[in-house]
């Protein structure tokens, strides 16, 4: 299924439980689409989020019964998800350009900006709960392991870091990759973290060791990859800056095929629907696609199981990363670093 938004997306979000997906404009809307398998999505809800810039980041929260959005004007607003209207906005969320929200926990949200800094917050209580500033440059992703309650993120200086929410500090940080790195997910059953980069590379880290990357994997070179969505503890889905959506297995690392191309263009996001069903992706052009995980995965189970009898390597298809090697620090973040001009906070969640 395709939607086409009229504008460039910059974000998705499935809704937790009911078919609905979100996804933030360029033009600083926020739209809302019911979709189903037998019927074309419908567009059910479009909001004015941000007036004066793009609406960045987008995310259900409180269990799906509002919108969080991010936006290059700083601020963090929330809106119901039945009539749009603003129920909280905090004015000055971050000093830099809002980059990315993730769920934490029901009442929790973390968020990144265009500066390097990570902030926790309490979505009831509408307070800041945690800061962490590790990065010299924008956060491009962020993931949680919620049995450690720890927090990761991944910046365009080259860095992983590593957050305890309970001790409010910055655990580790690893030595600088040769690029920047744009996504992050934990696999093998939290024992992995595996790390998308521009120059296309996966890293591979152990839970523990987060100085320096323990493999890489290779084949996806050199097109960078932009978006990672575990499927599974031993595959992810990437989106790469060729456009293709990749099924790659890790340990053995290998790719599994290619299960989509959402265009020519670098698929800037993924998202999983509530029943997993159906995957989202957003690229650099205005259509928003849905593919039927059914079929996408049809072919490479049976190619699965046509393989199993010559299982590759541990190490097939991966390069040793024995050297330190400084960051490239640059060129990825296309024409959407655009913020205003720094400020403080001036409140938390003031309600409207």
């Amino acid at each position: 299924m395709e939607i086409n938004l009229r504008n460039i997306p910059f974000d998705i979000d499935f809704h937790p439980s009911t078919n609905l997906i979100t996804v933030g404009l360029i033009n600083g809307d926020l739209h809302v689409y019911r979709y189903s398998p037998d019927l074309l999505p419908q567009r059910v809800l479009k909001v004015r989020a941000h007036l004066r810039e793009s609406c960045r980041a987008v995310r259900f929260i409180n269990e799906g019964h509002a919108i969080a959005s991010g936006s290059p004007d700083c601020s963090i607003l929330a809106s119901d998800v039945e009539t749009g209207s603003p129920i909280a906005r905090l004015q000055n969320a971050h000093e830099d350009a809002v980059n990315r929200l993730v769920n934490l926990t029901e009442s929790t949200i973390a968020s990144g900006d265009d500066g390097g800094c990570i902030k926790v917050w309490d979505t009831r209580q509408r307070s800041n709960c945690n800061t962490f500033k590790a990065h010299e440059e924008y956060i491009s992703d962020i993931t949680y392991a919620s049995d450690s309650m720890r927090l990761l993120g991944t910046s365009g200086d080259g860095t992983l870091s590593v957050y305890d929410i309970r001790k409010n500090k910055v655990q580790a940080q690893s030595e600088f990759s040769e690029d920047e790195l744009l996504s992050v997910v934990i696999m093998k059953n939290g024992h992995k973290v595996i790390l998308g980069t521009q120059n296309g590379n996966l890293l591979l880290y152990s839970w523990g060791s987060f100085e320096d990357c323990s493999d890489r994997f290779i084949a996806l070179s050199p097109n960078s990859v932009d978006a990672l969505l575990k499927l599974d503890e031993d595959r992810v889905i990437t989106g790469s800056g060729n456009g293709l959506i990749s099924l790659v297995g890790i340990l053995p690392n290998r790719i599994i095929q290619p299960i989509a191309e959402h265009s020519e263009y670098p698929v800037e996001r993924l998202a999983f629907s509530h029943d997993r069903k159906f995957l989202g992706s957003i690229s650099h052009d205005p259509m928003l696609k849905l593919w039927n995980m059914d079929e996408l995965l049809q072919a490479s189970n049976n190619s699965l199981r046509s393989n199993s009898e010559v299982a590759p390597s541990d190490n097939d298809g991966m390069d040793a990363d024995d050297s330190h090697l400084e960051s490239k620090r640059g060129a990825k973040r296309k024409n959407k670093r655009n913020g205003p001009p720094s400020g403080g906070i001036d409140g938390f969640f003031a309600d409207l």
